[in-house]
């Protein structure tokens, strides 16, 4: 039988942009993944104490990002149920659904040495691999135990976030070719992350 290899990437992605996409790239490049499926988080369990974009405007923005990408899918595996969006419960019910594909998780480099903070960790990496995207001056010393579970690639260097975005958008500066142009449109559209938007903290 002939397993689909899958790539996983989680977020809030509050808003995504290029980078999301670039680390996606990367990872199906170097993996020899068939797709990259963004698995945005409907309660982000670090982030219940802090407002969020709601899950609507977040989906759209990622639709609008990947939809001319044939090998980047958008799974809304997190908002098909209740409660904080913990990545064991979102492996164990893809594998339900999908039993013939490989998956794989994937997460910045700098997060590899929170692994062990994971909920349920010692169970989460018998079902799944991690990638870990790396810039290539970084330097990660996450241990033995835990690089076991993690297949390293590197990325160009890049330091946008949605937090810098968000920022920049309180500020008054132009976020124009930090998120796809689709994206870009959509917020200015929408007037997110504006000052007087509740949502843009976070």
């Amino acid at each position: 039988m002939s397993y689909r290899k899958i790539g996983l990437l989680g977020g809030t992605f509050d808003p995504v942009h290029l980078t999301h996409l670039h680390m996606a790239e990367v990872a199906r490049d170097e993996c020899n993944l068939d797709e990259v499926w963004f698995v945005p988080a409907n309660v982000p369990p670090h982030k219940q104490d802090r407002p969020v974009t709601p899950g609507e405007e977040r989906i759209e923005m990622l639709k609008l990002a990947i939809e001319h990408i044939p090998y980047f899918k958008l799974s809304l595996v997190e908002f098909e149920r209740k409660g904080p969006s913990f990545t064991i419960d979102t492996i164990k019910e893809l594998r339900r659904i999908h039993p013939h594909c490989c998956f794989s998780f994937i997460i910045g480099g700098d997060m590899v040495e929170n692994l062990p903070e994971w909920h349920q960790i010692e169970e989460l990496v018998k079902l799944v691999r991690f990638i870990g995207i790396r810039r290539p001056e970084s330097r990660s010393n996450p241990g033995a135990e835990w690089e076991n579970y993690v297949d390293f690639v590197d990325m160009v260097p890049s330091y946008v976030s949605s937090s810098l975005i968000r920022e920049r958008r309180q500020q008054g500066k132009s976020i124009r070719f930090l998120v796809p142009e689709p994206v870009y449109q959509y917020i200015e559209r929408q007037g997110l992350y504006q000052p007087e938007d509740r949502h843009s903290s976070g």
